[in-house]
């Protein structure tokens, strides 16, 4: 295997998981989740399901996880044979294997046992996690292509960037959690209407409308970090063109989340639209959050004090 091959695989793998994380929202979304039973791997005890939507459906994910499973374990092989002496790539690769172990394990657990939203949400959480190791490995292949030169800044990132963009990272990720949870508690009509809540700034802060309130209100707050941080860096990263530029399509994927949630609240009541708009929401999520883990490791890979010449 070659350089193109290997860009290839991992391109191919990262459209996989992203199939993955849309098929998941697909049967959360359906209630679809229960559509084999509570038998796993196999559907209502046989290896073709009854003809049934949500069977179908629940079947269907666990084909594509499976074959997407076999495409990070060779993805995973190829990096050792290929890259072995460069951390970066093995880092992501391993760190894909890892989160799409525990992905398919929790998925299994949810089907056979009781489980309680929390952890169903979790279990989208991983997803994520999943998706975005993928995608800095493509992202990574690419830079490879072009050569270290042409990525490395020509002044060191100031180190308020890393840590910055670490702390708005991991608050995505708890947004991005709170937001799953919210959709597997049926807690999505606890607002009504946008941006007030139930017609009301402050709600009554009560059982749904509580989740889904506190998911506004972080989204809100997720909506000015990032601006803060796409502002600062326009402001600093004149060295940086590549920074300011994955910075200006965050905060742009932000502003589209934001809006995707207005729309969420729109579709309520019509269950067709409603399914669709909210696989958006999860789409755009899942970009945002790979492009700002990105941004967090180049920030911490040309920081001040480790730039090298």
């Amino acid at each position: 295997m070659n350089d193109n091959r290997y860009r290839a695989l991992a391109v191919l793998t990262c459209i996989g998981m992203f199939l993955v994380l849309i098929a998941g929202a697909l049967v959360t979304n359906t209630d679809s989740g229960r559509g084999c039973g509570t038998d796993w791997p196999l559907c209502n005890g046989k290896f073709i399901p009854a003809y049934t939507v949500e069977s179908l459906i629940e079947y269907s994910h666990r084909l594509i996880s499976g074959g997407v499973g076999l495409l990070v374990l060779a993805t995973f092989i190829a990096t050792l044979m290929l890259y072995r002496n460069e951390k970066e790539p093995i880092a992501y690769a391993s760190g894909a294997g890892l989160f799409t172990v525990l992905q398919a394990l929790l998925g299994a657990a949810a089907v056979i046992w009781p489980t309680t939203p929390a952890v169903l949400a979790l279990h989208f959480g991983i997803s994520i996690l999943a998706f975005m190791f993928t995608l800095l490995l493509v992202i990574w292949t690419w830079r490879r292509k072009r050569g270290t030169a042409a990525d490395k800044p020509a002044t060191a990132i100031p180190r308020a960037v890393f840590a910055f963009s670490l702390f708005i990272l991991v608050y995505t990720y708890f947004v991005i959690y709170l937001g799953a949870y919210v959709r597997h508690t049926d807690s999505a009509g606890g607002c009504v209407g946008w941006p007030l809540c139930n017609g009301e700034f402050v709600p009554d802060l009560q059982g749904a409308t509580m989740y889904v309130f506190m998911h506004r209100v972080a989204a809100a707050v997720l909506l000015v970090l990032i601006g803060w941080l796409a502002l600062y860096i326009n402001r600093v990263g004149k060295e940086h063109p590549g920074m300011r530029k994955a910075m200006n399509v965050t905060f742009v994927l932000v502003c589209c989340q934001v809006l995707s949630g207005a729309l969420l609240t729109v579709t309520l009541r019509n269950e067709d639209w409603f399914v669709f708009t909210s696989i958006l929401h999860n789409m755009i999520v899942s970009g945002l959050f790979g492009i700002l883990s990105d941004i967090m490791i180049r920030a911490w890979k040309w920081r001040e004090g480790r730039l090298q010449a």
